[in-house]
């Protein structure tokens, strides 16, 4: 199962999302908050988004721990990656996209994080942490490719954050043949196989071939894999 979430991790507004993901878990929930995309903002920030992650998740009643993956020498650390595989729940926090995917790409950490998918768990990211799970993280003037858990997916996260030309600004750029999905604050598209939910506050606006269609929570349709 994966979450993708266009803004507020670990804040009040989130609980009812997140508790929605524990509470589709077989395994007995144990999180694991990454707060990697933060990596190049400082150990003040990779300090906070740590504390915050964890603490949130404390509140909700669960066990819950903050990893310092932070650089690419981090995500090849054997012992982090062995203590993510023990995980039932992954968060990836927001920050840089790019660094995020850099960081992770090919790395034993990421290889744990695809374990705990397949056994049923849950990795949930929230606007960095959200792009870098569809095919492509948008970029000027070129884009990158992503870890395509969802196939052919553009995530926009911060949806209700950006000025409406925008959305049609990226919408062209990224062609009638792709597909882009745009998340607001508070809002998690959840997928479970070809399955999507809306679960949170906002509506998730789908664009494709065909146009736009924005989903509330609750509603779900099927992305075809």
């Amino acid at each position: 199962m994966l979450a993708l979430v266009g803004s507020g991790e670990y804040l009040p507004g989130m609980e009812g999302v997140d508790r929605y993901l524990l509470a589709s878990l077989n395994d007995e929930p144990r999180v694991v908050c990454l707060p990697t995309a933060a990596g190049t903002e400082g150990a003040e920030r990779i300090a906070y988004w740590s504390d915050l992650g964890s603490s949130y998740f404390a509140r909700l009643g669960v066990q819950a721990e903050a990893l310092p993956v932070i650089t690419r020498q981090d995500a090849q650390d054997a012992a982090l990656a062995n203590r993510i595989r023990e995980a039932s729940f992954v968060y990836l926090s927001g920050g840089r996209p790019d660094y995020l995917l850099a960081t992770l790409k090919d790395s034993l950490v990421w290889e744990a994080i695809l374990s705990v998918i397949a056994r049923g768990g849950v990795l949930a990211g929230c606007s960095a942490g959200a792009m870098v799970q569809g095919a492509w993280i948008p970029g000027f003037p070129k884009r990158q490719r992503a870890f395509n858990l969802l196939p052919e997916a553009v995530v926009v996260p911060h949806y209700d954050e950006l000025p409406s030309w925008m959305g049609r600004f990226l919408r062209l750029w990224i062609g009638r043949n792709g597909r882009m999905l745009g998340i607001p604050g508070y809002t998690a598209l959840v997928v479970d196989g070809e399955a999507c939910q809306v679960v949170g506050r906002g509506s998730v606006t789908v664009w494709n071939g065909a146009g736009k269609r924005s989903y509330v929570e609750g509603e779900t349709f099927l992305w075809q894999l």
